[in-house]
């Protein structure tokens, strides 16, 4: 039984390209705040009624973070020479063919290496913490996604570690 050279290369494109793809999904994130928005499910269950507060927003500041990037591992570069090998050996004959397949190896793998840098880049992530002036002189902080319709000067409610504005 003989096996077509054509199937072959398809085959192995097929498999270079799913291997490619592999490189391109984003690593997860993770995000870790030093106030939390919300009270802890641990500290909740010791109390018995809700702890309301009251008092007034004294500052909104917005918390810029990176996480750094992991770099390329160079499974990408490969990836992508393998890919580019491949398809260029589709074109030409002779020479040509080998000249076709080298280019598509150096273009395929600065291609590949390019992907997974930008996928294992470093990420900027914004937050807001917002600072209340509680009615008895105490200042608590909330680090939150969006400030929503809170403006400074605003007077608040702190109802079990959640704010809202009244």
């Amino acid at each position: 039984m003989k096996i077509s050279t054509r199937f072959v290369s398809v085959t192995a494109s097929v498999l270079a390209l799913a291997t490619l793809t592999a490189c391109v999904a984003p690593a997860p994130v993770y995000q870790t705040s030093r106030y939390p928005y919300q009270a802890p499910p641990q500290a909740i269950q010791y109390r018995e009624a809700s702890y309301v507060e009251y008092g007034h927003v004294a500052n909104i500041e917005v918390l810029r973070s990176e996480t750094a990037g992991t770099g390329t591992t160079g499974g990408g570069a490969v990836a992508g020479g393998v890919i580019g090998g491949v398809v260029g050996n589709q074109f030409g004959r002779g020479n040509g063919r080998a000249a076709a397949t080298a280019l598509g190896i150096v273009g395929g793998a600065l291609l590949g290496n390019t992907i997974e840098a930008q996928q294992n880049g470093p990420r900027a992530y914004e937050i807001y913490r917002v600072s209340v002036q509680t009615d008895r002189g105490g200042y608590r902080a909330f680090d939150v996604q969006s400030p929503g319709d809170l403006r400074i000067g605003d007077r608040v409610r702190i109802d079990n570690g959640q704010i809202s504005r009244m």
